[in-house]
């Protein structure tokens, strides 16, 4: 099959012909239709997560088709649309997969990372981490759903409450769980790079009530936050936009320092907090509310061949909702 395969860190991706996978005990084997690009894959290849297994095949929000089980798999059937997200497995013993916090578990293993992804015309996936595609969704407007949206889902839970929400840095993620707060009947406050008039009126029309530079004071205190921008500063400029009670929660697997702030602003029984991975449960919950909003993802197409060019796109910003990996089986 054709892939996508990163030898080591620093490197583009190769285009390779590898050996099609065979699924295992518990395991499908999919025909990839599409995979959305994740700033993660940047992370991995910038080697800012350090363990990957080399050489691997990125990827982690995938959307195929069923084509083939291994012994014991029978929770899909053959023909059947699915997704596979970015938790791929657990050991199901810890203390945390059996209190229902399975996003915690030590032993994970994650797709794109530990187990080959969906950069590829085919993958093989643990059937239990897979979920069924809601049929309203063509392939590359689900697979955005996979991590922008699940992850992005599970921080919005951590803000509680939160009616006045701001959103710092406006991209995958954000775009999604802008549609799902005003559904919810949230007041959007959306944070870009300073001079971003594109990035801002995107905001405004999916639904946010006001849109400005990051670092610049919103009309009014924010009751949470999300950081999805890798960038630690971000947190301190949300703490100061925040009311007394609020959550700031980042949404990233990796971002860079936070910086030193003074007491005042972390007092009054604010918080910071952090994303990890995905409950199954999280999965479940958000592909059933996504048709509902309904939620749209806006995405930009790319052939497998050009997944470097897409990850040089999302590096540079400026790039509006997705950026989403298209195979077509077959072709040169």
């Amino acid at each position: 099959m054709r892939a996508m395969v990163l030898q080591r860190h620093g490197d583009a991706l190769r285009p390779s012909e590898v050996s099609d996978p065979e699924a295992s005990r518990g395991q499908v084997l999919i025909s990839v239709a599409a995979c959305a690009v994740c700033r993660t894959d940047l992370h991995i290849l910038d080697g800012d997560l350090t363990e990957p297994k080399l050489p691997l095949i990125p990827g982690h929000q995938i959307v195929g088709t069923v084509i083939g089980a291994g012994e014991g798999a029978k929770r899909f059937a053959v023909g059947d649309r699915i997704g596979v997200p970015w938790l791929g497995w657990t050991d199901g013993e810890c203390r945390y997969c059996l209190s229902g916090r399975e996003n915690l578990c030590d032993r994970a293993r994650f797709t794109g990372y530990d187990i080959d992804g969906g950069y590829a015309e085919l993958v093989v996936a643990d059937e239990r981490f897979c979920f069924p595609i809601p049929p309203d969704y063509p392939d590359e407007q689900a697979a955005p759903l996979l991590c922008a949206g699940l992850i992005g889902y599970r921080a919005l839970r951590l803000v509680g409450d939160a009616e006045r929400i701001g959103f710092y840095g406006f991209g995958a993620s954000a775009h999604i769980l802008c549609q799902v707060a005003v559904h919810q009947g949230r007041r959007v406050f959306a944070f870009t790079r300073a001079g971003d008039e594109e990035g801002q009126a995107f905001a405004r029309k999916l639904g946010a009530e006001w849109a400005g530079a990051a670092g610049q004071a919103p009309p009014e205190q924010l009751d949470g936050a999300i950081v999805f921008a890798p960038a630690g500063a971000l947190m301190v400029d949300a703490l100061r936009a925040s009311a007394k009670g609020a959550r700031v929660i980042s949404a990233g697997i990796h971002m860079s320092d936070i910086p030193a702030f003074s007491y005042d602003l972390l007092w009054g029984e604010r918080a910071l907090g952090s994303v990890a991975n995905l409950t199954r449960l999280d999965g479940e919950e958000f592909l059933a509310l996504a048709p509902q909003v309904p939620v749209r993802t806006e995405v930009t197409i790319y052939p497998l061949e050009d997944a470097n060019v897409a990850l040089d796109d999302l590096r540079a910003g400026g790039r509006r909702g997705s950026a989403v990996l298209r195979i077509d089986r077959g072709t040169a």
